[in-house]
C-alpha cells in the first residue's frame, strides 16, 4: 500500500491552528529529539496529516522538515501559512502555490553593487499538476470557503528570505524589484522546506494565503483580521490537496497490483493454454477448441469461473474507478465526467437487476454504455475498455 500521509508544516501557531481545526482525531506523535507533532485524518478520507509547527525562518524549517520526512517518510511535504504578496493583482486573502522557489539572499557583493546570485527549487510537475486541476475545479463548483468570500489560487514563483519584507521604499525592497520582479509572494521558511525536500528527493508544496502586501502598511491590528483569513484559505487549498495526493497514490497503486494479477495469469496459462470466456450472455463466439462449457470456451488448462451479471457490476465498477482517475489527472472535464457517472450507474443498475431477477441481457444497460461510448469518443483509453463492456452486456456490435 502507498503511505497514506502527508507532513503540513506551518510557522506561526495561527497557521498551526487553521490546518488543525481540518483535522479528525488528531493525536500527538513525539520525535525522539522532543520535536512534537499531531497526526490527524482528513475527513471523509483515507489521508493521515503529520502536524508539525517550525517558528520562523528558513534554518529552523529546513531542520524540521528533513526531522519530520525522516520519522514518517511521508508521500509529501506541505508547507503552510501567510506571506506578503509582491504584485497587486493578487487580493488580499487569495492563495498563491510555489511553482518553484527563490532563496533570494544568495548574492555576491562587487564594486558595482550587490548582484543577485539565487538558488531555485523547482516544484515537482505531479503536485503542480494537481493544485492547478483542483483550482480549477473549485472555480467551476464556485465553492466558498467558511468566511464567504471565494480566494482564488494562484501558481508563481515565491522568493524566500531572511528578512520581514514591510517597505516599498527600502533598499533591499528596490533590489528585490531589480532581481525578482517575477516573485508572486515573499515569505521566510518556504527555501528551507524546499531544500530538505530536495535533498530527500520528495515532492513539496508551499502555499501561502497573503496577508499583507509587504510595501509598509502592514500591522498589527491589520495582521489580527487579514492574517486568520489568509491562513484559513491557504489550510483549506492544503487539506484538499493532501487527501488527492493519498487519493491518486492509491488509485495507482490498485492499478499496479491488478496490472501484476493479470501478467501473472498471463505467466501461469503460457502461451499454449488459457482460455476465452464469452462474456456476451447471450451471442455466440467461434473458435477452435478443445472443450466448450456453459458460456465458456477451453483452449486448454483449468476452467475458470463462468460470465455472469455479477461480473458485469464488478466490470462496471472498475471502470468507474478508471473515470474517477482520468478526471483526477485532468483529462476528463467535469461536466464530462458527471454525465458519464450518471450513465454508469444506469448501466450498473440494470446489471444488478438482470442479475437478481432474470438471465436475459440487460437493455438499459447496453443502452447506457453506448452513450457513454459517445461521451467519451475523444478518449480512446476509456472507450476500448468499453467495447469489451458493451460486449459483456449482450451487444456483439
Amino acid at each position: 500500500m502507498p503511505n497514506d500521509l502527508v507532513v503540513i508544516l506551518t510557522a506561526l501557531n495561527l497557521e498551526y491552528e487553521a490546518v488543525h481545526r481540518k483535522l479528525a482525531d488528531p493525536q500527538v506523535t513525539v520525535h525522539k529529539s522532543g520535536t512534537r507533532f499531531e497526526v490527524g485524518t482528513v475527513p471523509g478520507t483515507s489521508c493521515r496529516v503529520a502536524l508539525g509547527l517550525t517558528s520562523k525562518g528558513n534554518h529552523s524549517a529546513a531542520v524540521l522538515a528533513e526531522r519530520a520526512i525522516e520519522h514518517f517518510s511521508p508521500a509529501a511535504v506541505l508547507f503552510v501559512g501567510v506571506a506578503g504578496r509582491m504584485r497587486s493583482s493578487i487580493a488580499l486573502g487569495d492563495v498563491v502555490m510555489a511553482t518553484y522557489v527563490y532563496a533570494y539572499h544568495g548574492a555576491t557583493s562587487e564594486d558595482d553593487g550587490l548582484k543577485a546570485r539565487p538558488r531555485v527549487w523547482e516544484a515537482a510537475h505531479p503536485i503542480i499538476q494537481l493544485g492547478q486541476h483542483l483550482a480549477r475545479m473549485t472555480d467551476r463548483a464556485g465553492h466558498a470557503p467558511e468566511n464567504g468570500e471565494v480566494p482564488r489560487v494562484h501558481f508563481g514563483p515565491i522568493a524566500a528570505g531572511e528578512v520581514l519584507q514591510n517597505s516599498r521604499n527600502s533598499a533591499e525592497a528596490a533590489w528585490l524589484r531589480q532581481h525578482y520582479n517575477d516573485a508572486f509572494a515573499i515569505d521566510m521558511e518556504a527555501a528551507g522546506v524546499a531544500q530538505a525536500g530536495h535533498l530527500s528527493g520528495l515532492s513539496v508544496g508551499v502555499i501561502r494565503g497573503i496577508s499583507d502586501r509587504a510595501d509598509g502598511t502592514k500591522n498589527g491590528a491589520e495582521d489580527r483580521d487579514r492574517q486568520p483569513r489568509a491562513a484559513a484559505n491557504a489550510a483549506a487549498f492544503a487539506v484538499r490537496l493532501a487527501a488527492e495526493l493519498i487519493k491518486e497514490a492509491e488509485l495507482a497503486e490498485k492499478a499496479e497490483e491488478e496490472e501484476q494479477i493479470v501478467m501473472a495469469q498471463k505467466d501461469r496459462t503460457g502461451r499454449g493454454g488459457g482460455s476465452v470466456v464469452n462474456t456476451a450472455f447471450s451471442s455466440t463466439v467461434g473458435i477452435m477448441a478443445g472443450e466448450v462449457t456453459g458460456s465458456t470456451v477451453h483452449v486448454g488448462g483449468a476452467t475458470p469461473k463462468t460470465s455472469t451479471p455479477t461480473e458485469l457490476v464488478a466490470a462496471l465498477d472498475r471502470f468507474r474507478e478508471d473515470l474517477t482517475r482520468h478526471h483526477a489527472d485532468g483529462t476528463l472535464d467535469a461536466d464530462i465526467h458527471h454525465e458519464a457517472q450518471t450513465e454508469l450507474s444506469i448501466a450498473r443498475r440494470a446489471a444488478e437487476e438482470c442479475a437478481a431477477n432474470a438471465p436475459a441481457p440487460p437493455k438499459k444497460a447496453v443502452m447506457a454504455l453506448r452513450k457513454l461510448r459517445g461521451l467519451l469518443a475523444d478518449h480512446p483509453e476509456l472507450t476500448a475498455g468499453l467495447e469489451a463492456l458493451i460486449a459483456a452486456a449482450g451487444d456483439p456490435a
